[in-house]
């Protein structure tokens, strides 16, 4: 049985080709069919083949993540070949843990750790913070990128732009592009960019000039994400 989440026609027609028993396709025969903002994370209601699991707490920021969530009880369910209890539903979804995923690991400010690498994670990481919180102050972006990722097409995933500091870092891998490239491109979009090539200074440099009110996102690379939990994970 073929699980699809993904709707989009040139991708989507490829894997329904694919010799599966049955395929099941995300908007047609399961989706989130409701998918709000609540404390904490959002609040879905699942459709699958076996029926409806009402407002269900999704402890997860992000509409995409509701998506991945009926794909998840789809597919749970396609296992078992049954439905599966709504409170079945709820406990499980409702004990999911998605560390370096849109995480958040402090408020006032707020800051959030996100393993966004590729421009689309970029941009849901981008809509995210816009959709799912309220930013009265400034964003400070802690980036860094490997290569094999355009910079330039990052950036613009993660809107960077004038009103935006960005503290760019090089993460720990031979990969990694210099922290001095990630700047150059943020400033060329109007941001103001500094360079800290330690991601656990950059990061220590973010929380210095964020106020009470400001955002800090912490992203490019889960070589980064990772660096920066060390951070708050450390005693």
């Amino acid at each position: 049985v073929l699980v699809l989440g993904e709707t989009d026609p040139e991708l989507a027609d490829v894997f329904e080709a694919t010799p599966a028993r049955e395929v099941l396709l995300r908007g047609r025969d399961f989706d989130c069919d409701d998918n709000q903002v609540a404390v904490g994370g959002r609040m879905v209601d699942i459709r699958t083949p076996h029926g409806v699991s009402e407002e269900v707490f999704l402890p997860l920021h992000g509409a995409h993540q509701g998506d991945n969530a009926a794909a998840a009880v789809a597919a749970a369910e396609a296992f078992f070949g049954r439905g599966l209890e709504p409170e079945v539903v709820a406990e499980g979804i409702g004990g999911i843990e998605l560390p370096g995923r849109f995480e958040v690991v402090g408020r006032n400010p707020l800051v959030v750790l996100d393993g966004a690498h590729n421009p689309d994670g970029a941009e849901a990481a981008n809509a995210t913070l816009t959709e799912d919180f309220s930013v009265y102050g400034s964003r400070i972006l802690v980036m860094g990128f490997l290569s094999g990722r355009d910079p330039a097409e990052m950036a613009e995933g993660f809107d960077v732009g004038p009103g935006d500091l960005v503290v760019a870092c090089t993460p720990e891998s031979p990969r990694a592009v210099p922290a001095e490239q990630v700047a150059a491109i943020a400033a060329e979009r109007g941001a103001d960019a500094t360079v800290e090539p330690d991601v656990a200074a950059a990061v220590g440099r973010a929380l210095d000039l964020a106020g009470d009110d400001d955002a800090v996102l912490v992203a490019g690379s889960l070589y980064v994400v990772g660096a920066a939990r060390a951070v708050f994970r450390s005693p």
